[in-house]
């Protein structure tokens, strides 16, 4: 069956040298299809092309001066249908609800068909089962009956694999077909030229092959069940197939459809795709964010569950960035845009998947090679069979059914869905989770993964500086202490200073006003705070500058703090050192848990970070890092060096960062997780990219990628074994073709059923 793509439009006569086109390919209906359609692009000059059945979709990469009309001619000559699908497309809702609606187009005339092939075969097969209903001519009116199923249920096989021979070419369609008219045709002759449209006529039903007198009997439930059988198969594929793409469907639906722009101060509502870079929208409590940007106004709680699994609302206020189809939980927000249409990040993710979905395992391309040649093989198999046993003197029914078998019970269906059925749900439910594998080569990696290396900074910590402590001198109050260090501070714009102004106004509240603010960069900043002459800074500047000696108690605070890779500053007014405040980039709270995850994963976590050894090894005492596996003090260029030497000891190595500096360790490492919190040179530069900066999503990337690899081998092994066991019955005359035609369509359900229970990962 065959799905048209809404966005696909005719070929163009303009060369696409040097970049990559995606078609529509209708027409396919098995993995051998498939692969001919990819065979005859990839010998194409200069044209490289992989193709996927599930998505009927082939991406093509042309080196040379090659048209669109060129690949879409060469794809027609194969027999199959193909269309540009154009890059520039509509808004996501609009796209997903005209994809539904071809899809329901596409699948209507199948229902009809196997809802006709059941109300008449049911009949036929009950009539052949039951020798009770074999009433005075009942094969005349089984064969009235299977005549409009073999014929025009059975259609679509007899035109696909009529096409196919003329192409020189032969598919699952064509051993259906031949299949079905050898059963009908056989029992035409036996009904008109030999024995078995006599009056009284009787045939006993067996699950094994009949051994009687072949001018006697008859095969019409063969050809009517097998029909039924496979157009069920076909339907369940097809609609399981709609479900395994759900989840990129939902991911693209995430968006707002309009948006309240602000024009000369009036509040406009525009369709979304109307929204351009700069403009300013107002986002109302309950309301999606219409794509992303700044706040400018207003504060409020942003839900980002739906868009990277994240449960927890987040805090935001002016100056923070926002993510399009978040949901504003709180007060009214006016946000500015800062990236619209293809650009935002939900449009990124939704890229991402289907390049993902369109990719191809390396365990696939096993299974590509065998459908090539699969089809053409079993024919000759067939024709052996039947050679065989004629030629060892057995009845020519026996023969002919043990034939038919074989033809019905090989087709390679299951072979075709196996591995993107898998991907198309497993990427899809990542997305999700806030998860996006970039290709389906990376499961592969995952599984070797031995090593991970952590980037500390906004990697295992937060990135951002915050108040932990504060130690006041011997008779000093500790708020008051942090009160007049925080109000100084808060006039400053150094990353500490905002650290000690923000921890101050979280616990005490509002902060007093400074009069003559004065920063001496790099050692400190000094003012008058309610009259008080206070000074905040290192402790040499105190002591050289403003002769203020400091306590035994603080200088010991002071070491202890530095011990464990925090930042002390000091705080001093009218003449005597006060107390010492602490600052520290903290630990992310959910970073033990997520050490611990992956050592379950059989994992080896190494912290890397360019901080002093003292930080590094106090952050990795705190998440469960061992000593032993802390390289500090690294600079940003000595990061890809860090990873080549553990790969040349022998580790299959994993990256976790979010820094540009992380860009070339991600790329150098087997497999570069990215946090998406981070910039988008890590992003590119990454395998795997998590939305939300929660190193526990990091564990559930690998989790999630090891099943999915999990279920691609074991959808390959089932369908490679149920050819390799039912062959050999079937060729020895031990399975009825009936029976046959109804486990070749429960393999192809079965598999994309199995790849559908990626569906219910969770995260741990």
């Amino acid at each position: 069956m065959s799905t048209p793509t809404p966005t696909a439009t005719p070929g163009s006569a303009t060369p696409v040298q040097g970049r990559t086109v995606e078609l529509a390919i209708g027409g396919m209906t098995c993995a051998s299809c498939q692969a001919r359609v990819e065979k005859k692009l990839n010998r194409m000059d200069g044209v490289s092309a992989t193709v996927n059945y599930a998505t009927e979709k082939a991406k093509v990469t042309v080196a040379d001066g090659v048209t669109v009309d060129d690949l879409i001619a060469t794809v027609e000559a194969t027999g199959y249908t193909a269309a540009l699908i154009e890059p520039a497309r509509p808004r996501p809702e609009a796209r997903t609800e005209l994809a539904r609606g071809e899809e329901d187009g596409a699948l209507q005339p199948l229902r009809r068909r196997l809802v006709t092939s059941i109300a008449l075969t049911v009949p036929v097969i009950a009539m052949a089962m039951v020798p009770a209903l074999q009433f005075d001519h009942w094969q005349w009116l089984t064969l009235t009956l299977t005549a409009p199923v073999v014929t025009w249920a059975a259609w679509p096989f007899h035109k696909a694999a009529w096409t196919n021979l003329r192409h020189g070419a032969a598919t699952m369609d064509t051993l259906i077909s031949l299949g079905v008219l050898a059963a009908f045709g056989w029992s035409l002759y036996a009904l008109f030229l030999g024995g078995a449209g006599v009056t009284g006529m009787t045939m006993p039903f067996t699950l094994l092959p009949s051994r009687g007198h072949g001018s006697a009997e008859i095969y019409l439930e063969v050809a009517a069940a097998v029909t039924m059988f496979i157009l069920a198969g076909r339907w369940f594929e097809a609609r399981a197939k709609r479900r395994s793409g759900a989840a990129l469907r939902a991911l693209m639906e995430l968006g707002a459809k309009d948006v309240a722009v602000l024009r000369a101060g009036i509040e406009t509502r525009v369709p979304v795709e109307q929204l351009a870079l700069g403009d300013e929208f107002v986002v109302r409590p309950g309301e999606k964010l219409a794509t992303d940007g700044v706040v400018v106004a207003g504060t409020s709680a942003v839900d980002a569950s739906l868009l990277t699994g994240e449960s927890v609302p987040v805090e935001v206020g002016p100056g923070d960035a926002v993510i399009g189809a978040t949901v504003n939980a709180g007060g009214r927000l006016v946000v500015r845009a800062t990236r619209v249409g293809s650009d935002t990040q939900l449009a990124q993710m939704a890229r991402l998947v289907e390049d993902a979905q369109n990719g191809k395992a390396q365990v696939q391309r096993l299974a590509d090679r065998v459908s090539a040649v699969f089809v053409p093989i079993v024919i000759a198999l067939a024709l052996a069979t039947l050679g065989f046993w004629l030629g060892n003197g057995a009845p020519a029914e026996v023969a002919f059914t043990a034939a038919v078998a074989v033809l019905i019970i090989a087709c390679p269906c299951a072979l075709g869905l196996a591995t993107p059925t898998a991907l198309m749900v497993g990427t899809g439910r990542g997305a999700q989770l806030g998860i996006l594998i970039k290709g389906p080569e990376v499961l592969e990696s995952t599984r070797r993964v031995d090593t991970v290396v952590l980037d500390k900074t906004g990697t295992v910590t937060t990135g951002r500086m915050s108040l932990v402590d504060v130690v006041p001198a011997p008779g000093e109050d500790a708020d008051e202490v942090l009160r007049f260090a925080g109000a100084l501070e808060d006039a400053s714009e150094h990353p500490i200073a905002q650290a000690v102004a923000a921890g101050a106004r979280e616990r005490l509240g509002p902060l007093p006003a400074v009069e003559g603010f004065t920063n001496a960069e790099g050692r400190g900043v000094s003012g008058v705070v309610e009259g008080c002459a206070v000074v905040v800074g290192r402790g040499s500047w105190l002591a050289e500058e403003w002769s203020l000696a400091a306590p035994q108690a603080l200088v010991a605070a002071v070491r202890a703090a530095e011990e464990q890779g925090r930042t002390p500053v000091w705080v001093g007014w009218d003449g005597a050192v006060r107390g010492v405040v602490v600052v520290a980039d903290t630990v992310k709270p959910t970073s033990a848990e997520a050490i611990a995850r992956f050592r379950s994963l059989g994992l080896r976590p190494v912290l890397l970070t360019g901080d002093n050894a003292r930080a590094a090894a106090a952050v990795a005492a705190q998440v469960g890092i061992e000593a032993g596996d802390v390289i500090a003090e690294v600079l940003p260029a000595e990061k890809v060096e860090v990873v080549r030497r553990l790969q040349a000891e022998g580790r299959t190595v994993a990256m976790v960062g979010d820094g540009v500096n992380d860009a070339a360790a991600l790329a150098r490492a087997d497999l570069g997780l990215s946090m998406g919190t981070g910039s988008d040179v890590a992003i590119e530069a990454s395998d795997l990219t998590l939305v939300r900066g929660d190193l526990r999503a990091a564990a559930d990337a690998i989790r999630l990628s090891r099943r999915t690899l999990a279920t691609i081998k074991g959808n390959l092994f089932w369908a490679f074994a149920y050819n390799v066991a039912a062959l050999p019955l079937a060729a020895t005359g031990l399975l009825n073709p009936m029976i046959a035609g109804a486990a070749m369509a429960f393999s192809s359900v079965f598999v994309v059923s199995n790849s559908l229970r990626l569906r219910r990962f969770r995260a741990a």
